[in-house]
């Protein structure tokens, strides 16, 4: 027997075999949610459980504390349903949802940015218009890799045609990305499905930002500053580029222009692996970031990069201010397994 979400205060409804998740079901139905990693490790889809039986899989206490499981907070994509649910929304900020596409795409552009990543440019060929907002990202699968999807952040700003991504090419022979050069040409086709994500800039929003790339994270990072600017979006804008040595830099002269006329914008190259001389800065991206700002109330903050230094920039962010609604940061993380216990509000 099927059992029906309601969503408090409207009249969106969505209905649920039993064991599926709240967030499958409110996506299966087109209801507009907000998601991101759907393993439970980011939080982006916390909502109260207002009424109803749920059994939740296991989940990060980075997502979700204790202290906002004690007064009724849940993952939506951790929550099994099990009765009638009801469940209230808690953030009302700018939430867009683009109409889902699936592309059949031409390798137009392919070469290296560094040593070990990849610019690769895609035309549409058929699915289009394929709309996003800057800062999302799509899956993408090669034809040399059909049946092994992997999800990627689009480079390029939402008005331009060509799609683009920054791909780190693997050490290891398993992975997708392996030998990428030698495996890829101009001309194949590729599949790509989209957009996901809920890391975007939210151009209403008037406040100052401080984005923070690691590596190839700097692809939605480029999307977002560069959309921001492009359109006259007056708003302070700090980059922080994280790479391991002067070799990993690439994107330089167009990061600085973001800055350039503005005495309240700035941008920082910290080389984790450098030595100090005096073109860049060395140690951790979110020690550059704690030396130089006090107090961050009020930032919309953009994060991208390795899991580690997102959780860290994460856990600095809020230390100085940033409420975590304003902390944007889409991270892929292995789905965890289930846990055992069953969950009743």
């Amino acid at each position: 027997m099927s059992h029906l979400i309601r969503i408090d205060g409207t009249e969106e409804t969505a209905e649920a075999e039993p064991g599926d998740t709240v967030l499958d079901a409110l996506l299966m139905a087109g209801v507009g949610f907000a998601y991101s990693c759907q393993a439970g490790n980011c939080g982006t889809c916390k909502c109260e459980l207002i009424e109803g039986e749920i059994q939740e899989l296991e989940y990060s206490e980075h997502a979700l504390a204790p202290a906002d499981r004690a007064r009724g907070i849940v993952l939506a994509c951790r929550s099994q349903v099990w009765s009638d649910v009801t469940i209230r929304k808690l953030d009302d900020e700018e939430f867009l949802v683009h109409p889902s596409r699936v592309l059949q795409c031409r390798v137009a552009v392919l070469d290296r940015l560094t040593h070990d990543i990849w610019r690769v440019g895609l035309d549409v060929i058929s699915g289009g218009p394929f709309g996003f907002s800057a800062g999302q990202y799509a899956t993408v699968t090669f034809p040399f890799a059909v049946g092994k999807p992997r999800d990627y952040s689009m480079a390029n700003r939402p008005d331009e045609e060509r799609i683009e991504f920054h791909i780190r090419e693997s050490t290891s022979p398993e992975s997708v990305s392996a030998r990428l050069g030698e495996r890829l040409h101009i001309g194949d086709t590729v599949r790509v499905a989209g957009p996901l994500g809920t890391s975007y800039l939210r151009e209403q929003a008037g406040a100052p930002v401080i984005a923070i790339a690691g590596g190839s994270g700097l692809a939605p990072i480029r999307s977002i500053v560069s959309t921001l600017r492009a359109k006259g979006i007056d708003a302070a804008t700090h980059v922080y580029f994280g790479a391991r040595a002067e070799r990993d830099i690439y994107g330089e002269d167009e990061m600085r222009s973001w800055a350039d006329g503005r005495v309240d914008s700035s941008l920082h190259v910290v080389l984790s692996e450098g030595h100090a001389n005096g073109a860049y800065r060395t140690g951790f991206i979110t020690d550059a970031v704690d030396r130089d700002f006090d107090r961050l109330d009020g930032f919309k903050a953009y994060l991208a990069g390795p899991p580690a230094m997102v959780e860290a920039a994460v856990e600095l962010l809020t230390s100085k201010g940033v409420v975590p609604r304003d902390i944007h940061a889409d991270a892929f993380y292995p789905a965890p397994g289930v846990v055992s216990a069953k969950a009743v509000a």
